[in-house]
């Protein structure tokens, strides 16, 4: 499993984690909800940290490939021109049994 995605899915776990022991805490002695504030923000900030050291120490992603005038955009598909229309039909049709009313 990619490090990054593991990082991700601990964010839920670890608030739920946190309101926890900040419950218990509230209950057992006077640190109370109002004083918890900046353990959320310090949580949030140590998994961003995280974030940043597993993207920073991966494999870096792959590079597209160089545009060179003259080609085709990479990662567009190639479309042929239109066909060349007969002057003479005025009616296209894929239906094989269609008769042209005179």
């Amino acid at each position: 499993m990619n490090r990054y995605l593991l990082i991700r899915r601990l964010y839920g776990p670890a608030y739920l984690l946190l309101v926890g022991v900040l419950a218990l805490l509230a209950q057992s002695t006077n640190f109370g909800w109002g004083k918890s504030w900046p353990l959320f923000i310090l949580l949030a900030g140590v998994l961003k940290l995280a974030e940043f050291i597993v993207l920073r120490t991966d494999a870096p992603a792959p590079q597209p490939p160089a545009w060179q005038p003259g080609q085709p955009y990479p990662g567009y598909p190639q479309q042929a021109p239109p066909p060349a229309a007969d002057p003479g039909s005025a009616i296209v049709t894929s239906d094989p049994t269609y008769e042209e009313k005179k």
